[in-house]
């Protein structure tokens, strides 16, 4: 059963990473991880559309490889794009220099100053590493995760679970992913139309 929002202790043993934007205005930040993908980033793009709502994409460069031209529908729709490695490596299991190689990979296609670790797993030395190789990077977490990947949780509680807990300055997790698409299908339109009725604003990191 994954948390629905990150523990205070948790963002305090590693200050060194993005969980929250707390700028004191009604502001959501939706971020997507895993894509592009076919059907579902497209999708995704659309939903963003019909609210004047800007995200954050931490892609896959694998993804990026073979589905260029999804890729550019999210640039030309004005979202950031961030790093989320070239094969979605969990850093816990990778040596620091694979890790490195990896992500500079994905950079090549990415060229961002953002990225978000696979599985939320990065080793301390690893963010070392990223950040001695990208100067001025920042390494973006959340504050809400979704967990619309998990195959065991209906829809309507993760939107219940979503809708529950967000608030503003929180950085929301949602995968644009066949995974986790039963649930973002409908959670997301749901999702946004509540938050619209509220008055938040959705903005990228």
């Amino acid at each position: 059963m994954s948390l629905v929002k990150t523990p205070w202790l948790v963002k305090k043993l590693y200050p060194q990473l993005t969980w929250d934007i707390d700028t004191g205005n009604r502001c959501i930040y939706l971020t997507f991880d895993d894509g592009p993908i076919p059907i579902v980033t497209p999708f995704v793009l659309n939903i963003l559309q019909q609210y004047n709502a800007k995200a954050t994409f931490f892609c896959i460069g694998d993804n990026i490889r073979k589905h260029p031209d999804i890729f550019e529908q999210v640039k030309n729709a004005g979202h950031t794009i961030g790093n989320h490695t070239y094969n979605h490596l969990k850093g816990w299991e990778t040596a620091d220099k694979t890790y490195l190689e990896n992500f500079l990979l994905a950079d090549e296609l990415i060229n961002s100053k953002l990225f978000r670790p696979p599985y939320a797993r990065i080793k301390r030395s690893q963010v070392k590493l990223l950040k001695e190789a990208k100067p001025g990077l920042q390494i973006i977490m959340w504050n809400i995760l979704s967990a619309d990947y998990d195959p065991k949780l209906k829809p309507q509680k993760c939107l219940d679970n979503v809708l529950r807990h967000t608030a503003g300055g929180d950085i929301v997790l949602f995968h644009d992913s066949l995974k986790a698409w039963d649930r973002l299908e409908y959670v997301l339109p749901r999702a946004m139309e509540v938050w619209s009725k509220e008055g938040y604003e959705f903005k990228s990191v």
